[in-house]
């Protein structure tokens, strides 16, 4: 997926003037380097080596990043961008609330195991990024919990969902987020033990048996 041009992060340094030309480099680079810091890791893979991935040299590198440390926040970012654009289709404000959540869950979980690596690479790394390039990670992630936010605020409103107060509101969608990453950090566990239809069918049930109150 590309980087969106309108999407407000961090500014991040370049030496070229043509908008189009950057984020599509950009993309190039950020697809490059994914791959080699699922597999090396940040801090053993050179920016030599990312920029050879991407067919570039690393003259023409520095053109578009200033460091190794903006590519990382590039990757963060464009991971983020490609699991909230997944959310939002996959929110179906046409269903009733219940109907919404329950197939947003499925697909948000889906689009985490599809990208359990990428998720298990912002964990690792993020603290290898400076505080302003955390802070707008940070709040891609807060982006990502606010469309459950929004949604169970609707079945609060259509009477569907019963949640004590706005703090437990709050708390529930980002434990709906935390659910999907979950089936990334821990399948060590997880994958011996559940099928992917089997962990989303009983996350579920849990989220709406507490939002229903049917447990």
């Amino acid at each position: 997926m590309a980087i969106d041009p309108a999407h407000i992060g961090r500014e991040i340094p370049t030496l070229v003037k043509d908008a189009s030309l950057v984020m599509e480099k950009r993309q190039t680079i950020v697809d490059a380097s994914v791959k080699l810091f699922i597999q090396k890791g940040f801090h053993s893979t050179t920016t030599r080596e990312i920029a050879r991935a991407a067919e570039m040299s690393i003259g023409s590198l520095y053109e578009y990043v200033a460091s190794k440390e903006d590519v990382l926040y590039l990757v963060c970012d464009s991971i983020h961008k490609q699991m909230e654009a997944a959310l939002e289709e996959a929110i179906d404000e046409s269903k009733s609330p219940l109907d919404a959540l329950t197939s947003a869950m499925s697909d948000y979980i889906t689009v985490c195991d599809r990208m359990q690596d990428s998720i298990l690479l912002i964990y690792r790394e993020t603290a290898s990024l400076d505080s302003e390039s955390q802070s707008f990670v940070l709040k891609n992630e807060q982006r990502i919990a606010d469309l459950f936010e929004k949604l169970l605020r609707r079945g609060v409103t259509e009477k569907v969902f019963t949640v004590a107060d706005d703090k437990a509101l709050q708390l529930m969608a980002h434990n709906i987020v935390v659910l999907g990453h979950m089936w990334a950090y821990r399948r060590w566990f997880l994958r011996d033990a559940f099928l992917l239809e089997e962990f989303i069918r009983h996350q579920t049930s849990l989220v709406v048996g507490e939002l229903t109150g049917s447990n």
